[in-house]
Formats: structure tokens, sequence, C-alpha cells
């Protein structure tokens, strides 16, 4: 089957237009507070890997997005058929995004197996995705530049990401490639220090990054924001994303859990830079609609 990705996001804006968006009034000097609970939450980071397929179903995963109040979801598999189950069952609730790995391509070795860039091509051109990734690069390996460079241009040629889990210096080898790409910086870096955050968002203006696993980081000891990544939280407020990274099947298992914990440091910030983070970023990186009303429907 081939989806209509566009008119089918146009149709759901038709509808949430007309849908009641229950959000709290302010209850802390501007701080959003219990109002964190009311937002429908954008997923910038949701696998649905064939290891879960058994033990959830797409209509699960549908049921654990409402359950939580996630409205939509950036989604990309292992392989490719998950992501596309989920757009079948609930196309108004999928951004699809397609992820390189597949049958013996994997993380470590995707950029050089073979017949890599025509099977990029070929999904591509069947549905509708609006990011290639996440992918892995594990080292800056001069090798592995010409298949990058061929992704940027299938990226490039269809105006949209690239969702990439590297360090800082492999962002900026992509760049170098092409200044003009579109990256989504998957777990903003994962493992890189604050600095090293805010000193590569600050490099690249583009940037734009998902918060992957680094909830805990975020909230400091005592259930406080740390300082370190409220200063980045509110310096690159129009640039962030949230993301749960069900890599692994547990991770669907403590979903809920997850979710919980983004709303707990969502509540800490000013209602503006929660709605941003929360949902209204991905509003404008990807030309949606996303309200409450989406919760429930397919």
């Amino acid at each position: 089957m081939t989806f209509n990705w566009r008119s089918t996001q146009a149709m759901v804006l038709a509808l949430t237009l007309f849908l009641p968006v229950h959000v709290a009034a302010d209850t802390d000097g501007g701080l959003i507070g219990d109002g964190a609970q009311d937002l429908p939450i954008f997923d910038a980071h949701m696998h649905y890997k064939e290891p879960a397929w058994d033990r959830y179903s797409v209509s699960d995963i549908i049921d654990l997005m409402d359950r939580n109040g996630v409205a939509m979801g950036f989604v990309s598999s292992s392989p490719d058929e998950g992501t596309i189950m989920m757009l079948d069952y609930a196309p108004s609730r999928v951004v699809p995004e397609l992820r390189p790995y597949h049958g013996e391509a994997g993380s470590s070795n995707w950029t050089r197996f073979p017949g890599m860039a025509e099977y990029l091509k070929g999904r591509l051109e069947r549905y509708p995705h609006q990011g290639i990734g996440e992918f892995h690069i594990r080292s800056i390996d001069p090798s592995d530049a010409p298949l990058l460079r061929e992704v940027i241009k299938m990226a490039k040629a269809r105006d949209i990401l690239l969702h990439v889990h590297s360090d800082a210096a492999a962002v900026r080898w992509l760049y170098q490639m092409d200044p003009e790409v579109r990256i989504l910086w998957a777990h903003a870096g994962l493992s890189e220090s604050p600095e090293t955050v805010d000193a590569l968002m600050s490099e690249y203006p583009t940037l734009l990054a998902d918060t992957a696993l680094r909830d805990f980081f975020i909230l400091g000891r005592q259930g406080a924001l740390n300082p370190e990544w409220e200063a980045i939280i509110m310096r690159y407020q129009d640039r962030l994303m949230l993301g749960s990274d069900t890599w692994v099947t547990s991770r669907w298992d403590e979903y809920s859990t997850t979710i919980a914990t983004m709303r707990e440091w969502l509540a800490k910030l000013p209602r503006d830079v929660a709605e941003k983070i929360a949902f209204r970023n991905a509003e404008r990186i990807f030309g949606l609609s996303i309200s409450p009303g989406l919760i429930g429907t397919r």
C-alpha cells in the first residue's frame, strides 16, 4: 500500500482545528507546573523493532500512546516494515522515518552494506518518510563518506531530516559535507557534556536535537532542573524535542514511566517553553497541527 502522508496530515489538520484543547492555566508564576500533565506530547524518537512485534501489536502501541497523552510520534524501525505497520494502522499518529537497518545491515556496518543506497532510494520512493534515521556514526571513516553524501543528497531532495546518533565530531563532519543538511541530533549527543552540546548547537544554528535518554541528566538532584541543562533548554528552546527511544522491547514496558519523567521536568519550565518542547517545535518542523484531540484517534 502507498500512503499519501501529506494528504493524511492535511485531513488531520482540518479535523483538529475543531477539537478542544484542554490545557490548564499557569500555576506558579509563569511555570507550567501541573499543566504539563495536559500537554500533548510529540515523541520524536520512537522505534517499533521486530523483536517487539509479538509482545506489542500496533494497536497496543497506539493504546500506550493514548494512555500517556502522546499525540504523535516520529517512528523508525528495524526493519522499516515496523514503521509501515504503524503508519498503516494509525496514519494520523505517525510521522514515518526510514531507518537503514534491515536484514544483516545494522548500526555497525550499514554504511558499507551492499546495495544500501538502492535500498534507501527504493523505500523513499515507495513510502512518505520524513527523515532518514535514526542511524549511527560510530567513528569518522573516510570510506563511509561516499554513501553519507548520497544519503544527504536523498534527504535534501525531499527536504527531510537526517536523524543522527553520533558524537559532536561526526555532526560537524556531516555539516562539512553539506552545510545545508537538516540534522536531528539523537539524544543531544547522549554521552556528550552539556558544554559540548551548547557549543555545537551554537555553532550550527539549524541543528535540532531530541532529548531521548537525557531525562535524568536534565533532572538534577532532588528533582530540580540541572542548571547546565536548564541553560541549554532555555537557549535552544526552539530546537529541542522529546524522545522515548524504545530501542529494546523493555523500553515499551517502561513507556509510561518514561513519559511521566518527561512531564516532570517540563513542569519546571515556563509554559511557552514547555509547549515548544512538548509539541510546538514538532508542529513547525514537520508542518503539523498537534492537539490533545488526536489522542484516541487513528
